[in-house]
């Protein structure tokens, strides 16, 4: 394959071209690995950056249909915008749906917009492995932002947080008191919670549950990272396009703030380390299966754990020997 041509087919803005090469960073074959790992190190001369932006929240909460409505508010104003949304795949099989392109329907035929389901592939946070790289081909590629959405299932969305320049949280009206929105985790991650739905009946309720959430990010601590009032709670409306506009304004304004302070460069920096040392790891990982003595070893050591002839250091320090 010729990684240089598809290099600057991506780098020209070439859709086709960035599908395929997503679809290469994608594949778990060694030598599209090794193709992927030239591709990357072409594309990244381009030295391009857009607004890199995670979203989660659970199933129902309007994922799809807010997406759809912020990213056609966003192209309205002369933006390229990627939307990378990762589909929960099934543990069993390996399935996953890949509907997000018919429910952002609209958005998925503009021209000024590029949108990529990519199953989960079971990974912890519903995030695909590779879509960090899916992330910087689209910079490459000349869009001013990419949105990255998760499954949103209850599992851990640091990793997305960690591939992002800003996490927004999407929620319901009515999804819980305050003392539910004081709970750690995801909730110390978002930079802005969303209450969608918030028109008809449902607009009272969204505001009452944005003013708890609000309360409730005022009793977190302060982050260093954070210009004042913010982590801050707002109100939208996906089907009636209300409140997008104070919405953008508040995630440019967050996004100016990092960026004049230095934090902005200093979490890529941060954030690359790590995907580094994560590379590292999952390096490390596939010699374990794919050497297939050492396999072999590790399953009789395995049985052995399990039956009380070693323990489980003396296993791991064994295999870590061979490893070296």
């Amino acid at each position: 394959m010729d990684t240089g041509d598809l290099a600057e087919r991506v780098m020209a803005g070439e859709r086709r071209a960035l599908a395929r090469a997503i679809t290469l960073v994608e594949s778990a074959r060694a030598d599209h690995r090794e193709a992927a790992t030239a591709l990357m190190g072409e594309v990244g001369k381009a030295g391009r950056q857009a607004l890199r932006i995670g979203l989660s929240g659970t199933p129902g909460v309007g994922k799809s249909t807010f997406i759809e409505t912020f990213g056609l508010f966003l192209v309205e104003r002369g933006l390229k915008v990627a939307v990378l949304a990762v589909d929960p795949s099934s543990a069993r099989s390996g399935g996953s749906i890949l509907g997000d392109k018919t429910r952002m329907e609209q958005l998925s035929r503009h021209p000024m917009a590029f949108i990529r389901p990519s199953p989960s592939q079971t990974q912890l946070g519903g995030v695909a492995r590779r879509s960090r790289e899916a992330v910087a081909l689209c910079e490459a590629a000349g869009f001013d932002l990419v949105l990255v959405e998760t499954v949103g299932v209850g599992q851990s969305e640091t990793m997305v947080a960690g591939m992002v320049d800003l996490f927004l949280l999407l929620l319901a009206p009515a999804g819980g008191d305050e003392l539910q929105g004081v709970k750690r985790g995801i909730m110390e991650i978002a930079d802005i919670l969303l209450i969608n739905k918030a028109d008809g009946p449902l607009k009272d309720v969204a505001r009452r549950t944005c003013a708890d959430y609000a309360g409730a990010l005022r009793l977190l601590r302060k982050r260093s990272q954070d210009p004042e009032g913010f982590p801050k709670a707002l109100m939208v409306s996906a089907v009636e396009a209300e409140g997008l506009k104070k919405a953008w304004a508040e995630i440019e304004a967050l996004a100016e703030w990092r960026r004049k302070t230095g934090t902005w460069e200093r979490t890529r920096a941060e954030q690359a380390r790590h995907w580094f040392e994560e590379e590292v790891r999952h390096g490390l990982l596939r010699r374990l299966t794919e050497d297939k003595p050492l396999a072999a070893r590790m399953r009789a050591l395995g049985e052995a754990v399990a039956g009380g002839e070693v323990s489980p250091a003396e296993a791991a320090a064994e295999i870590l020997a061979r490893l070296g």
